[in-house]
């Protein structure tokens, strides 16, 4: 016997989803159309003149040396937190569903810094990893490695990877470690039984049980990469140095906000918007036939 919900009128449905379609629309829709808009548009700083350009902006963007650095930042910068991120949250995850003393209190300190705003996860970063004054950045230096990412851009790379990777970590562990928990002991027990190492059954009887966790996290991970990064490099590094920082997100500031280019800017915002949804169409067709349900 199933359970249907069964709605006599259509507008109590109707009311109960127009909260959820009102925020789409207000926050995702209208913002995307009006970056469409301005994106076929050439208008100066202030809004007073506006000239019909079409996809000109667009050739100027994929033509732009620039843009095209910036692009291949985001493809490492993306790849390296998506990576860093989901290894590190499995791996605490499957420490903290071990059967240890005091694991409820591991387990809500690692959710923590899912709390903290992304400027303020990179100020703490920073603090560590600073040349001069960060605990970290002192003691590289002090056994003879020249620690400075205010002027190496791989050092500058590497700290925004780790600050950005930290501040997604405690939401792919709350997910992980709740794919742990769903899988039934009588499983791994059988395993144990015909002889599988620890090891062997986290490769073989974990790991692709928790494949549509992990896909789902993908998919997650690198949108957020992509999008939600821009406080963490605006506090730490500003795009620098050299522009070796400088991702598609954060290039799209600089271009609209500090340059008043708005028509180009407003064109990179679709790209960018293209390329995310391009890449989690490839991830649903590609990864996804791999993942069992």
């Amino acid at each position: 016997m199933q359970r249907k919900v069964i709605f006599r009128g259509r507008l109590l449905p109707l009311a109960l989803l127009a909260p959820q379609l009102a925020i789409t629309f207000i926050f995702f829709f209208w913002p995307a159309g009006v970056a469409i808009y301005q994106s076929l548009l050439r208008e100066d700083a202030f809004g007073f003149s506006r000239e019909f350009v079409g996809l000109e902006n667009f050739h100027d963007v994929l033509s732009d040396p620039s843009w095209l650095v910036a692009a291949g930042n985001s493809i490492i910068f993306s790849g390296c937190v998506a990576g860093l991120a989901l290894g590190l949250a499995l791996f605490l995850a499957v420490q903290a569903d071990k059967s240890l003393r005091g694991a409820t209190v591991y387990r809500s300190l690692l959710i923590w810094p899912y709390a903290v705003a992304p400027a303020v996860a990179a100020v703490l970063w920073l603090f560590l990893f600073h040349p001069q004054i960060g605990l970290i950045g002192r003691a590289l230096n002090s056994i003879g490695i020249p620690w400075n990412y205010q002027l190496n851009g791989t050092h500058a790379m590497i700290l925004v990877v780790i600050a950005s990777a930290w501040k997604q970590l405690a939401y792919n562990f709350i997910f992980f470690l709740a794919g742990l928990q769903s899988i039934p002991a009588s499983v791994l027990e059988a395993a144990a039984i015909d002889g599988a190492r620890p090891a062997r059954r986290f490769w073989t009887v974990i790991f692709p049980l928790l494949s549509p966790t992990t896909f789902f996290l993908l998919v997650v991970n690198l949108t957020y990469a992509f999008f939600e990064t821009f406080g963490v490099i605006h506090a730490l590094t500003q795009g620098g140095p050299g522009k070796s920082t400088e991702t598609l997100i954060y290039k799209v500031y600089v271009d609209g906000v500090q340059n008043l280019n708005l028509g180009t800017s407003s064109a990179q915002s679709v790209i960018l918007m293209i390329l995310v949804i391009g890449l989690t169409a490839i991830q649903f067709r590609a990864v996804e036939k791999k993942v069992h349900y």
